[in-house]
């Protein structure tokens, strides 16, 4: 499949289109996982962090899997039908999780299949978008986060699906068979939709505080370090992990957490950059990008506990430079930077 490009000419009016109007974000990239079998909602409500139970059919969650040691394996989005059960993973994590899953499986009635590739995956996002979903498809766009509706887009079948906020825009995701998905997006772009590039997305990404799987959260991530109040419930049964994530909140506390930085002068920090307090490193940079809000670069990273209130002082060490940089808020406040022409 053809790779997203950095930018499709201009990044800064493809970030404004999703801010004011509606972008198209390619999300073909990801993995799908198909659960079936009469035990599934059972089986699934038992490894993931979040409640699988409570949902019935057209609705959803955002929920992860984590290890014994309440470490995320893989953040996914999860799909209920009336006969199946869709996981929808980051790029290259759907085998993965299935043989993550099968090796869970005893005596439970449930079949994993790796469904990867067979349908497309793009997503809506930006004020405009529930108006144009219902232009296109005639559905209305579910108020529930990951909640979904059959629809159709001429005589092509699709399944609507409310974002959970990545871009912190109103969002949607058309999915179609792999086969027409070329045909939705050109006719999302005719409707109006502006194609955005990897820039753009990150920029709408790290201002929206969404940590990304592979960049923010990884094996080593504790759930408790990275914001997760979409990813779990509190009052679901066991889980793996479940024993950490508890401990954690009732009697305890993570020694970093995933914060936001704003940086002072242009220069956007690599990945694995150095976060400084008086010359002693403190945690370090997961993703950055230059922020169109707030018109200067901003970045997530892990911060050591003790230095990880908003409004805390920090440097940041960029190649041989150090640059300075002050902890944040998530999501970042936005400011009317982004207005101007």
């Amino acid at each position: 499949m053809p790779e997203v490009p950095r930018s499709y000419g201009d990044p800064r009016a493809e970030y404004l289109a999703v801010r004011r109007h509606v972008g198209l974000l390619d999300r073909s990239d990801h993995g799908l996982v198909e659960v079936t079998g009469r035990d599934r909602v059972s089986f699934l409500h038992a490894m993931l962090s979040n409640d699988v139970k409570s949902l019935g059919p057209g609705r959803g969650c955002a929920a992860t899997l984590l290890d014994v040691h309440g470490k995320v394996q893989v953040i996914v989005a999860v799909w209920v039908l009336d006969d199946r059960i869709l996981l929808v993973t980051p790029p290259g994590m759907a085998e993965k999780l299935q043989e993550a899953l099968d090796r869970h499986l005893f005596a439970e009635k449930v079949s994993l299949r790796n469904a990867t590739g067979e349908m497309g995956f793009i997503v809506l996002a930006g004020p405009e978008t529930p108006s144009l979903v219902a232009r296109l498809t005639g559905a209305v766009l579910p108020e529930g986060r990951w909640s979904h509706v059959a629809a159709s887009l001429g005589d092509v079948s699709l399944r609507v699906v409310r974002g959970g906020g990545e871009t912190g825009e109103p969002e949607a995701w058309l999915v179609a068979s792999a086969a027409d998905g070329e045909r939705v997006r050109q006719e999302t772009l005719a409707a109006g939709a502006r194609p955005v590039g990897l820039l753009a997305q990150e920029s709408l990404r790290i201002e929206a505080g969404t940590p990304r799987f592979g960049a923010d959260a990884d094996p080593g991530v504790l759930l408790p370090e990275i914001p997760s109040a979409d990813l779990l419930s509190d009052t679901k049964g066991c889980y793996p992990g479940q024993e950490v994530v508890v401990r954690v909140r009732d009697r305890g506390h993570v020694n970093r957490h995933l914060c936001g930085l704003v940086l002072e002068g242009d220069l956007v920090p690599p990945r694995e950059a150095e976060v400084l307090v008086d010359g002693t490193s403190v945690g370090h940079v997961t993703s950055a990008a230059w922020s169109y809000a707030l018109e200067r670069p901003i970045a997530l990273a892990f911060v050591r506990r003790q230095h990880a209130a908003p409004g805390t002082t920090v440097v940041v060490r960029v190649g041989e430079k150090t640059v300075g940089a002050s902890v944040g808020d998530l999501p970042f406040p936005r400011e009317p930077g982004e207005a101007r022409a």
